[in-house]
Order: structure tokens, then sequence, then C-alpha cells
């Protein structure tokens, strides 16, 4: 059974960062790597029982603190939908030789406009910890990635 560690980077985001833990439940550990937040950033995911690591450091890093071997990476303002978490609960209940042939998982992410909702192309989301490649704070781009059913939802921020 593949467990997976959610990674949220964060800073000043306690208005956005509650909405994205609330739909984190096929998650076994949710590690928030807060970046200097001065609000209640902190206080929030402390709150939701989340870890808290203050870095400043690599993102490849953040990997290392996880505990799990998959990680699924969020920024503050997205949420997973009952489609993905439904497919994420399916994936914790895998064999895990099924999982170690997958190099990485894509999601849709849907992206929140004044005028409504856009579909957005599939990023990769769901890594092994053992990922080297990296575009910024998220995983870089894999073409080879299996695409999960379900969406991420992109909110504007406040």
């Amino acid at each position: 059974m593949p467990r997976i560690s959610a990674i949220l980077h964060t800073h000043n985001d306690a208005l956005r960062v509650g909405r994205a833990l609330e739909t984190l439940h096929p998650c076994d550990e949710i590690l928030i790597i807060d970046r200097g937040s001065t609000d209640h950033t902190v206080r929030i995911a402390r709150d939701w029982g989340c870890r808290i690591c203050e870095s400043k450091s690599s993102i490849a890093d953040a990997a290392l603190v996880a505990k799990h071997d998959w990680l699924l990476f969020l920024n503050p303002t997205e949420s997973i939908t009952e489609g993905l978490e439904a497919t994420l609960f399916e994936w914790r209940i895998r064999p895990l030789e099924d999982v170690r042939t997958i190099p990485a998982c894509s999601i849709s992410v849907r992206q929140e406009t004044p005028s409504g909702w856009s579909d957005g192309s599939p990023e990769t989301r769901l890594i092994p910890k053992t990922w080297r490649q990296w575009a910024g704070l998220m995983p870089a781009s894999d073409p080879q990635s299996l695409l999960l059913q379900g969406d991420l939802l992109r909110f504007l921020t406040p």
C-alpha cells in the first residue's frame, strides 16, 4: 500500500490554506514548508495537524523530510475535487509492486477566472520521493506520467 505525503509551500497564506487542507483526506501526512509567514498560516496548519518545516531551502529538501514514498504537491490556493480524492484513495490500496512501475502522475488543473472555470493542462503532481526534476517549487512536467482521474481546482487569490 503506497502512502502519500502532501506538501504545500506557504508564505502568508492564512486566508487560503484552510480550503486546501480540508481536501487532503487521502494523504497520510501533510507537510507544510513555510517560508517565513508573518500571518496565521503556521497556526492554522498546526490546527489541522500538519507537520511544519520552516525553510528557505530547495524543494528537493522538502522531499527529504517527507515520511512517505509518494509526494503530492499542492499550492495553498488549490483543492482536490471529490473525484481526485476517490482516485487517491484507490491509489493507496494498490499493491506496492504495481506503483513501482509508474514514473509519476499528472492531474488536470482547473483554474478559476473572473468569468468562470477554465480547463488547464495536466501537471505532474504525484511523484515518488526519489524524483529529481523540478520547476520551481513544483515537480517538472513528465510526459510519461500517468493521468489520474479527478481535478485540482486553483482558486483566485483574495
